[in-house]
């Protein structure tokens, strides 16, 4: 066998088994999976609302709630919203209640939420926000992202990309 064919088998072997060790590591989550019971319970948080009011997600402590991380320049995002603001003008008096989280800067989500006539709490998540996600179970970091949380404070459903008002009802009606 001549050197240059033992030489491209090498380098072909050597790259078939790095290509190997790189795909088992990046499929590898970056930290231990936390025990299920963990997972189910919703993460604390707090951030501050359009008026600059630190507002934490146990202050709806006892509420079915719905979560949902959006953005002004995200048209699914957009589109999803008067779902939402129907969602919760029908369902508000029930014990449901919606957390919009921003990550876009106040100034934008103030010009957007005002003329919608969004009601349901909104706040303001910018960096810390797409972490934030990703404790709520947000891997891809896919926006819009809503999770459901029960009145005892369980992760219920968590769902990538837009919802609509059946799709969201349907989720929150039993638990109400």
């Amino acid at each position: 066998m001549k050197k240059s064919t033992v030489l491209i088998l090498v380098v072909a072997l050597a790259g078939l088994g790095g290509g190997i060790i790189v795909n088992q590591w990046l499929s590898k989550p970056a930290t231990a999976p936390a025990p299920q019971a963990q997972t189910d319970r919703r993460p604390d948080f707090t951030l501050i609302d359009l008026e600059g009011t630190p507002r934490s997600i146990s202050d709806w402590d006892g509420k079915v709630i719905l979560v949902n991380f959006w953005a002004t320049w995200c048209p699914p995002c957009v589109r999803e919203m008067p779902a939402f603001i129907k969602l919760y003008e029908t369902y508000q008096d029930k014990g449901f209640t919606i957390i919009g989280v921003a990550l876009d800067n106040k100034q934008d989500v103030i010009d957007f939420v005002d003329p919608m006539g969004v009601e349901y709490p909104i706040l303001l998540g910018d960096q810390k926000g797409i972490q934030l996600t990703q404790e709520y179970g947000n891997r891809l970091g896919v926006l819009p992202y809503t999770v459901v949380i029960d009145r005892s404070g369980r992760i219920v459903e968590r769902h990538r990309n837009e919802m609509t008002f059946e799709e969201a009802e349907a989720l929150i009606k039993p638990l109400l």
